[in-house]
């Protein structure tokens, strides 16, 4: 057995530990000479494109839809999986001017669920009260 083909297992991460991913070792070819650093493909990439998003926005976005899906698994009284399709879209709702519409484009949304709604909808538009609409990430540099 050569030194290439053994491999060596490393401890399971505890949960508080991070997880790195290593590549896996490069072997070259009979015949074709050693690899060297300067033939490493990702070495050869040119320039890189890095998006950034507003990670604030992003957070209180992800806060708002985790609320939203426990609030219509009470009204449905139903766990997520086996809830009707519902679609509510917090930038469709950031685009109308007024909370009345806001509010009427909600209970049409909610027309099949049998409890009322009204708590949730006046409960939803106070989270979304001053949220911005998600725009297209921004690139920087290439």
């Amino acid at each position: 057995m050569s030194a290439a083909s053994t491999e060596t297992s490393a401890p399971l991460p505890t949960a508080g530990s991070r997880v790195f991913f290593q590549g896996a070792p490069v072997v070259g070819c009979v015949g074709s000479g050693p690899i060297t650093a300067g033939d490493d493909p990702v070495q050869k990439r040119q320039g890189k494109v890095t998006v950034k998003y507003d990670r604030k926005e992003l957070r209180k976005r992800l806060v708002l839809e985790e609320w939203i899906i426990e609030q219509l698994s009470e009204l449905y009284d139903c766990e997520e999986e086996e809830m009707p399709e519902v679609e509510i879209d917090i930038d469709d709702l950031l685009e109308v001017s007024s909370d009345d519409e806001r509010a009427s484009k909600l209970q049409e949304s909610l027309i099949d669920c049998y409890k009322p709604t009204e708590n949730f909808v006046r409960d939803l538009l106070g989270r979304i009260r001053g949220m911005r609409k998600l725009s297209a990430p921004t690139k920087k540099g290439l």
